[in-house]
């Protein structure tokens, strides 16, 4: 039987990233695939604890349905949260509850892109992001970075020739997949040129709050004088990504078309789960346990490195992130990682190739790997297990 589908099902694949996270139902597989917090951390107890309080104070709003924008108390303590990276100038009234902050970049594809216009992103991009994207049918035109972000240049030269950019997108914190930052320089001229040209800017920055080493840097929103730059945040990484909790933070005029968006597609996000964040936050100190997540993650990021320049070849370059949950990994050129794969899947090993995150094409040789749900033991094993694949294979 054959179906009409929508044309813009052409457009949409399978995600490189989810086909990888099936292979960890299997208990012997090491994964460095997907950016999975670490289980073994997430606050099972307090979450029974909280889930008890609302719904002995609080169980029939918690079960009813609710604003589409989100529970109030806990969109004012998002704002304070956003407050501290210079997000200053905003209310409640700019904070937008979603389904995650994948959610999120789903609905900047329904609010800003019709087909054939044109997305900046970095080069390379995080693969969720542009597979969003691409449903609703746009091109991609990813410009370069080096260690301090994207090259401004080349944006520039980019958007006075392409009139059909409807937004820049960006990751400014421990990007994904290469886990570099932008600086505050670059931030600002990112602005300015938003500004000049008339561009929207989409930051999404999971990663934030999790830094391992460095100063961090204002967020893009803090320098935001138009209300062009949309922030995407979410509590994924730093309580529990099951939660499916982010939001949109953005002004007045652009917040109402995702509010309409929010509004067609699913009402309102949990109500039960928005009150167990808020309650949480309320019982129990999230900073400090961002904290310990750090330490846990900057240890583990620690030893992948040195296993890394243990049992790879010398010729590879790998990016030690000043956060967030991956190392970039970039190998001799002959080496084609989409190729590797299946001879490192032989040793129960899982890793993400970088080629994914190329809208246009390129990065055969590049790999992302995850450092976050792994222990030390295993990360040591598993990436000796992968030089070995390397050593065969060259």
């Amino acid at each position: 039987m054959t179906f009409k589908f929508a044309g813009r099902m052409n457009n949409v694949k399978a995600s490189t990233i989810r086909e990888v996270l099936k292979l960890t139902e299997r208990p012997e597989v090491i994964s460095f695939g997907g950016g999975m917090p670490a289980a073994e951390f997430f606050p099972v107890d307090e979450m029974k604890k909280v889930t008890i309080k609302v719904l002995d104070e609080d169980g029939q709003k918690a079960l009813q349905y609710g604003p589409t924008d989100g529970f109030l108390p806990l969109r004012e303590k998002v704002v304070e949260r956003l407050g501290r990276i210079g997000i200053k100038d905003i209310t409640a009234d700019n904070v937008l509850f979603t389904a995650g902050s994948q959610q999120g970049l789903d609905f900047c594809g329904k609010v800003f892109l019709d087909p054939g216009d044109a997305v900046v992103c970095e080069k390379p991009s995080y693969l969720g992001a542009i597979n969003a994207f691409r449903a609703y049918e746009c091109q991609f035109i990813d410009i370069p970075m080096d260690d301090d972000g994207m090259l401004m240049d080349e944006l520039e030269q980019t958007l006075e020739a392409n009139p059909r950019v409807k937004f820049i997108y960006v990751i400014p914190d421990f990007q994904n997949p290469t886990g570099k930052s932008w600086s505050s320089e670059r931030r600002k001229q990112l602005v300015e040129l938003a500004n000049k040209y008339n561009k929207v800017v989409i930051e999404d920055n999971p990663y934030y709050e999790l830094r391992y080493s460095g100063q961090p840097k204002p967020a893009i929103k803090s320098y935001d004088t138009q209300d062009r730059v949309v922030f995407l945040g979410t509590f994924s990484k730093t309580l529990a990504p099951g939660l499916r909790i982010g939001w949109i933070c953005a002004g007045d005029e652009i917040l109402s078309k995702y509010n309409l968006i929010k509004q067609g597609a699913d009402l309102q996000v949990n109500s039960l789960t928005q009150r167990q964040i808020n309650t949480y936050m309320e019982m129990y100190n999230l900073d400090v346990r961002i904290e310990e997540l750090i330490e846990v993650y900057r240890k583990r990021r620690e030893v992948m490195v040195e296993q890394m320049k243990k049992h790879f070849p010398d010729e590879v370059k790998i990016n030690i992130a000043d956060g967030g949950l991956f190392l970039w990994v970039e190998f001799p050129e002959h080496i084609n990682t989409t190729e590797l794969m299946p001879k490192v899947l032989e040793k129960n090993v899982a890793y993400i190739p970088g080629a994914p995150f190329y809208p246009n094409g390129g990065g055969e040789n590049t790999a992302r790997f995850s450092f976050s749900a792994m222990p030390e033991d295993k990360i040591t094993e598993g990436i000796k297990r992968m030089g070995e694949a390397l050593k065969e294979l060259l």
